[in-house]
């Protein structure tokens, strides 16, 4: 079977303070494996935690919202770090039909944006549109929506927009920009909203000096999996 990097953004998940506090929930192992491992076999045991977790939740609660989109979300982190593309199809057709249920949730539009424009960041436009149809417009309707659906309650969602813009268009500085300050302004009502508020505001000082290509660099490193090689 082929294997491609595929990427989804790790954007959802509450950032805890502590080792103690990532193991609370499926959410919380999820974000140790994308802001905190080091290595690949670590992240993909963090990974699997959290996706037999979900999976334990749905036994319970079948249907269950969260639970199902947390396991998606491992999914696709599985599919980024081993190169699987049946794995990537999987979580992308669940965030769609998440998306579907409920247009409103700003959520489901941000790990639908992720899937489209990590998987075009991972194996470039022409690779990820033929071979996963992935598509920066749908990506970037997505990631829009969510901004304007989530981004008066929570910094995350204009913060991880800024970030993504840039890193996929070195030259949308101007727009960049709008949604890093808006980040830095928005309510930091969760730890991860606090973490991704930070980043915005790295963020900003290459945007303010109008260096798109510093700034888009610097995006890379602030978004998830980035201290796995």
């Amino acid at each position: 079977m082929s294997r491609w990097w595929i990427g989804i953004v790790a954007v959802f998940v509450a950032l805890g303070g502590s080792s103690a506090a990532f193991a609370a929930s499926p959410r919380d192992m999820l974000t140790a494996a994308a802001f905190q491992a080091r290595d690949k076999s670590g992240a993909l045991a963090q990974i699997a935690a959290a996706q037999a977790a979900a999976e334990a939740d749905l036994r319970a609660r079948p249907g269950d919202r969260e639970a199902t989109l947390v396991r998606a979300m491992a999914i696709g982190y599985r599919a980024k770090l081993t190169r699987n593309k049946a794995d990537a199809l999987a979580a992308r057709k669940v965030f769609e039909a998440l998306a579907a249920a409920d247009p409103r949730d700003p959520q489901a539009q941000m790990v639908l944006a992720g899937w489209h424009l990590d998987s075009i960041q991972d194996v470039g436009r022409m690779l990820a549109g033929a071979v996963l149809g992935a598509k920066s417009a749908t990506g970037l309707a997505a990631l829009d929506r969510s901004v304007a659906l989530g981004g008066a309650a929570h910094a995350t969602y204009p913060g991880i927009a800024a970030l993504m813009r840039i890193r996929l268009d070195s030259s949308d500085v101007a727009r960049a920009r709008q949604l890093a300050e808006q980040a830095v302004q928005a309510p930091a009502v969760t730890p991860l909203d606090r973490v991704i508020q930070r980043n915005a505001a790295a963020l900003l000082v290459p945007l303010r000096a109008g260096d798109g290509r510093a700034a888009s660099v610097l995006a890379v490193k602030l978004l998830p999996f980035a201290r796995i090689g």
